[in-house]
């Protein structure tokens, strides 16, 4: 708060600690005191009786009357001359700056003192025409307003102005990228598809594609044809068929004469998409390797070998895939699951295997990228961080299968939640129980896997149940021999950690229970939910929790029962953890933003990207004379950027 008044009195009153020093401050409408535990001496020597004071601070009432503990002040006769006006700013500070006694007033002098020197001047980086059509203060009034506004308008309109500069500069970047891939990087002409993707199609398909499988096999056809690098992003959620997608690719680039590499972030995933894709092509003579850390090294020399002379066509792995050791006859495509666990140079020496030189960059051709997700990303996500790739989407879920049902228990619901899995099970159906912990810990109260083990072992005991535990700490064999066991059916439960969180596909696994539901964020939640509903029986999902939550947890859980489309979760999930959490550190370079907030700043967004494509139709290079300020801002941004920007 901010008020203009006089000091009529200073008091120093002692205390069991010290003394405080207490000012009685009045205006016209009545009186507050003013409390000072530090600096006292000083500040009472400096303090002037019966002067008009503004003072700044947060007002407490305490013992029937209000006051401001260590107020911001300055006499109002300075006041007049400085810069401010109505609206005071307050800056970002830190415990270091307050004890070197550099306070808010001494920022704001600092502030003043800089916009004095450069005489309110400051490079425009929009177009007049931008500027012009959506109404925008210019780059000086807005840098002026957001310091010192002059009203609260002017304050609004000065931060729609730099949001939108934000904003639109990332647009301008990722689209141009875009543009420049697609007109200038080359890419591998898959002139056909033939025997290997017809015969598959008529023959082997297991079952008819949805819609939208169809629409995204057609696009991912034309870029594969079209002479430019594909970068394409597949969003699918949870069991909507991405892996036939893939499948279809990898025949495509097989019908031209291509080799494929298809890499995934973790061992379990890899080995899932190996048996799959060779189960898939089992019938056709395709050559299919896995390569993980796991391969033993005779093997690996055969893969090294089969890849370079050509013999195998489709190497599925994990980073091993990146290693340099690892060199292919005719790479075409890289197919990348779950890409945000992989850096930008990982991909990028995807880049490099390529197969022959694009004799204008002097750089191999790429492969064609198709990168997929199962974590469905929010539509201003999209934009912002993958705003540069063509988007593809599978938004409907394989006929037949039944929605799951999700119920959100309390502890003390345990005893019913134990009779409900003994009908289930004995109506032949198989059960996961997750565990966010592997050992107790002292700091959080949760239940941990071995205990919930041996309790799961007391109610469900031998010779009538068989009970698996798999988690991360066990031996690859012993944790594969554990999975095995109740793939087959041999064991009723699988008491796990979120290792089978991209595991095994069980269709007969019917329901999941997650322990300590409130301990997991929504992706994860969805994710595991995502273990079960794979056959035709109906499925459930019992999140589990303690009484006591936060109401985060709570907005988590009932989303969770409220919905299965994972695009409603995702946005959730940004609602509750903002972008740059929901994206890991690995992707959040690019949500750094300064003044934006994606998540309350959609609209803008929107405007800025729209704008963007308009002007990059027009003018590709922004050479312009109404585009000089684009350019300039545009060459200043990216002075330091490299072939890494094209990086899908």
């Amino acid at each position: 708060m901010q008020i203009i008044g006089k000091i009529t009195s200073v008091n120093t009153v002692q205390q069991k600690r010290g003394s405080r020093l207490v000012a009685v401050f009045e205006d016209e409408t009545g009186r507050m005191e003013l409390v000072w535990f530090r600096g006292i001496k000083w500040i009472r020597e400096s303090l002037k009786i019966n002067t008009s004071y503004v003072i700044f601070g947060k007002v407490n009432w305490y013992s029937g009357m209000f006051n401001m503990p260590h107020p911001e002040m300055e006499l109002l006769s300075e006041y007049k001359k400085s810069l401010r006006t109505a609206m005071q700013p307050v800056y970002p500070s830190t415990e270091t700056l307050q004890n070197r006694n550099i306070t808010n007033r001494v920022m704001q002098k600092m502030m003043q003192s800089l916009f004095l020197e450069v005489n309110g001047k400051f490079l425009e980086t929009l177009s007049p025409d931008i500027i012009s059509e959506l109404k925008l203060l210019s780059k000086s009034e807005a840098m002026f307003n957001i310091h010192f506004p002059k009203s609260q308008e002017m304050l609004t309109r000065a931060q729609q102005r730099l949001k939108f500069e934000e904003l639109f500069f990332i647009q301008l970047q990722l689209i141009r990228n875009k543009y420049i891939r697609k007109s200038k990087i080359k890419g591998h002409v898959f002139e056909k598809v033939g025997h290997y993707f017809n015969d598959f199609y008529k023959n082997y398909l297991p079952f008819d594609l949805t819609d939208a499988q169809k629409k995204v096999v057609k696009e991912i056809r034309k870029d594969l044809g079209s002479g430019a690098q594909m970068n394409r992003l597949l969003q699918g959620d949870v069991g909507s068929g991405k892996t036939i997608v893939a499948v279809l690719s990898i025949l495509i680039a097989l019908d031209n004469d291509y080799q494929t590499a298809f890499i995934a972030p973790t061992e379990i995933l890899a080995t899932q998409h190996f048996n799959a894709v060779k189960e898939l092509l089992e019938k056709m003579e395709v050559s299919v390797k896995l390569l993980t850390g796991s391969t033993k090294t005779s093997e690996r020399k055969i893969i090294h070998e089969d890849l370079e002379t050509g013999k195998l066509q489709v190497l599925i792995g994990t980073h091993a895939v990146f290693e340099d050791k690892v060199r292919f006859k005719n790479l075409g495509l890289a197919i990348i699951d779950e890409q945000h666990r992989f850096g930008v140079a990982q991909r990028a020496k995807m880049w490099m295997k390529g197969s022959s030189q694009d004799s204008d960059n002097n750089i191999p051709v790429p492969p064609h990228i198709l990168v997929m997700t199962a974590t469905p990303i929010p539509r201003t996500l999209a934009m912002s961080v993958y705003g540069d790739l063509d988007i593809s989407v599978i938004d409907e879920l394989p006929p037949g299968r039944k929605s799951i049902k999700t119920i959100h228990l309390y502890d003390n619901n345990r005893l019913s939640l134990f009779k409900f899995l003994r009908d289930e099970i004995a109506k032949g159906r198989q059960i996961y129980i997750v565990y966010p912990l592997i050992e107790e810990s002292q700091k959080l109260d949760y239940k941990d896997l071995m205990d919930g083990y041996e309790s799961i072992v007391r109610e469900f005991p031998l010779p009538d149940y068989q009970v698996s535990v798999v988690h991360g700490r066990m031996k690859p064999a012993n944790k594969e021999y554990e999975m095995q066991r109740f793939v087959k059916g041999e064991t009723h439960i699988m008491v796990a950690t979120t290792v089978i969180e991209v595991g095994v596909n069980v269709p007969n696994a019917s329901v999941m229970v997650i322990e300590s539901a409130e301990r997991f964020g929504l992706s994860q939640l969805h994710q595991l939910r995502g273990r079960v509903g794979r056959g035709a029986e109906q499925s459930y999902c019992i999140l589990m929790s303690g009484v006591k939550l936060s109401s985060d947890a709570k907005k988590r859980l009932q989303s969770m029962a409220e919905t299965n489309d994972g695009f409603k979760i995702a946005e959730v999930d940004l609602k509750l953890r903002g972008p740059g959490d929901l994206m890991g550190t690995q992707q959040s370079g690019i949500l750094n933003l300064r003044i934006a907030d994606l998540i309350k700043d959609t609209p803008i967004l929107n405007k800025a990207r729209s704008m963007a494509f308009s002007i990059l139709q027009k003018d590709r290079d922004l050479r312009l004379p109404e585009h000089k300020n684009l350019h300039n801002a545009y060459t200043e941004i990216t002075r330091n950027k490299s072939m890494w920007a094209r990086i899908s």
